[in-house]
C-alpha cells in the first residue's frame, strides 16, 4: 500500500475511537493501518468511500482472498483470525453467501420480527423490575460516594435483554447463555493473548456444537432446529463447519451489536438531555434515537474483513490485492463530507432533515439480517427504560467509563447509572 504517511497502529485495547478517527479522516478516506501482530492492513472510513466500497465487485468476504493467510503467515492464536476464517454468512460470496443467506432470513422476516415484539415488551419489563430492585438494594447498602446506589444498566438490562431474545431464536437453552455471552467477548477482543484466544474458539464451537446436539435431539419452533433440518434434507445444503459458523455469527452480532447500541443510547441521552425532553414533548421519536445513535456511536468500530480481489486505489491509498480491509463503521458515520460540519453533534431530528443514510448496520449484500430486531429491541428498551426512570443518569463522568478491549466493537463495559426520583 501506499500512502503519504506511515501506517496507523490501531490500538489493540480499544479505547474511544473518535479522536483518532477524526484525525485519520481529515488526511483521506481510507489509511494504511497495523493490526495486532503487525499485521498489514487497510481501512476505509470515509462514508461515501466506505459505501463503494462494500459494494464493490472486486471486493470479497472470503478469506481464501487473504494473502497473509492463505500464505501461512497468521498464526492460529492472532486475535482476529475468527473474523476470516469462521464459516457463514459474512466469510462468503456469490451462491455461498446467498445461499447461507436465505437459510437464515426467515427468521428475520419483518412478520416474524413484529411477532417479537410482545415476548420483547414483556422482558424488557421484568428486567426493569429487576433494575428498580437491584437500585433499591444498592441504596440501602454501603455506597461510594457518587455511585451510591448505582447499579450497572449494561449487566443488569442491556445484555440480558438481546441475549435472550437471540438465544430464544436459536433455541439455546439457559444453561450455556452466560458463558457464551463470556466468549463472544473474547472472540471479538483485540488485545488478548494468543492462548487465550485458541481456547476462547474452540469451547465456543465446542458449547455450540452442544447446543446444536441438544437440538437435533429434541427438535423445535428455533433457527437452528430448522438450520439442522435444512442440512439433513439437503445433505449438501449446509456443512456441520457451516452450521457452527452461522450459530457463532448469529450469537455474537445477535447481541453484542444490540448490547452495545442500547448502551451507546442511553449513554447519548443521559449526557443530551434537550435530546431526551424533545422526544418527550412530541417533537422526535425514539426511534429518531436509534438512528442517530447508530450514526454517532456505532455500535461497530471497525468491523472485519474485506479483501480487493485487484488492486484497487480508494481517495489516494493503494490496497493491493489480498490485502486485510476493515470497514470504519464509526468513523463514517462522524464524516463531514457526508453529515456536514456538525457531524459530531448528535442531533436526534438529523434524519428528518438529510438523505444521508448511516452505514453502521451495513450495506448492500450484506446488509445486516438482524437489523430489524435491533431497531425494535432498542427502541422497547428506551421507551420503557425512560418512561420508568425519567430521570435517569450516568453515574460517573463519561471518561471514567471503562472502554471494550477492542477496535472492533465501541462500546463501554459498564454503565453505572442512578435512577432518580
Amino acid at each position: 500500500m501506499t500512502a503519504p504517511d506511515a501506517p496507523h497502529r490501531l490500538d489493540p485495547s480499544g479505547g474511544c475511537p473518535h479522536a483518532s478517527n477524526a484525525a485519520l479522516l481529515a488526511k483521506g478516506a481510507a489509511a494504511e493501518v497495523l493490526l495486532p501482530g503487525d499485521v498489514p492492513a487497510a481501512v476505509v472510513l470515509g462514508h461515501e468511500a466506505l459505501k463503494e466500497f462494500i459494494g464493490h465487485p472486486d471486493v470479497a468476504k472470503n478469506a481464501r482472498h487473504f494473502t497473509a493467510l492463505c500464505e501461512g503467515r497468521i498464526p492460529d492464536g492472532w486475535p482476529l483470525r475468527t473474523f476470516a476464517t469462521v464459516r457463514g454468512m459474512v466469510t462468503s460470496d456469490g451462491d455461498d453467501h446467498r445461499r447461507l443467506r436465505a437459510l437464515v432470513s426467515k427468521a428475520f422476516t419483518a412478520r416474524r420480527v413484529e411477532a417479537l415484539r410482545p415476548g420483547v415488551e414483556r422482558l424488557t419489563d421484568e428486567l426493569l423490575d429487576g433494575v428498580e430492585a437491584a437500585a433499591a438494594e444498592a441504596a440501602g447498602g454501603a455506597g461510594d460516594g457518587a455511585r451510591e446506589g448505582a447499579v450497572d444498566l449494561r449487566a443488569l438490562f442491556a445484555l440480558p435483554l438481546p441475549m435472550r431474545v437471540i438465544s430464544e431464536l436459536l433455541g439455546v437453552d439457559e444453561q450455556f447463555r452466560d458463558r457464551l455471552h463470556e466468549l463472544s467477548n473474547q472472540v471479538v477482543a483485540t488485545d488478548i493473548a494468543p492462548e487465550e484466544t485458541v481456547a476462547a474458539n474452540r469451547e465456543m464451537v465446542a458449547v455450540l456444537t452442544a447446543v446444536a446436539a441438544s437440538r437435533k435431539d429434541r427438535p423445535g419452533e428455533d433457527l437452528t432446529s430448522a438450520l439442522i433440518a435444512a442440512r439433513e434434507e439437503g445433505g449438501d445444503r449446509l456443512g456441520e463447519a457451516e452450521l457452527i459458523g452461522t450459530m457463532i455469527v448469529m450469537i455474537i452480532a445477535g447481541h453484542e451489536t444490540t448490547l452495545n447500541l442500547i448502551t451507546n443510547a442511553v449513554r447519548a441521552l443521559c449526557a443530551h438531555r434537550d435530546q431526551l425532553e424533545l422526544i418527550r414533548a412530541g417533537g422526535a421519536d425514539w426511534a429518531d434515537a436509534v438512528e442517530e445513535t447508530l450514526r454517532w456511536d456505532s455500535p461497530v468500530s471497525y468491523f472485519p474483513f474485506r479483501y480487493p480481489t485487484r488492486d484497487l486505489t480508494v481517495d489516494g491509498t493503494r490496497i493491493p490485492a489480498g490485502t486485510p480491509v476493515l470497514a470504519g463503521f464509526s468513523a463514517a458515520g462522524r464524516d463531514p463530507a457526508a453529515h456536514g460540519p456538525d457531524a459530531d453533534r448528535f442531533d436526534i431530528t438529523r434524519r428528518t432533515r438529510s438523505t444521508t443514510r448511516h452505514l453502521s448496520l451495513g450495506h448492500g449484500a450484506h446488509y445486516c439480517l438482524g437489523a430489524p430486531l435491533a431497531r425494535m429491541e432498542t427502541t422497547i428498551a428506551l421507551r420503557r427504560l425512560f418512561g420508568r426512570f425519567p430521570d435517569l443518569r450516568v453515574a460517573v463522568p463519561e471518561d471514567e467509563l471503562p472502554r471494550h478491549r477492542s477496535f472492533v466493537g465501541n462500546s463501554v463495559r459498564e454503565l453505572p447509572v442512578l435512577l432518580g426520583g
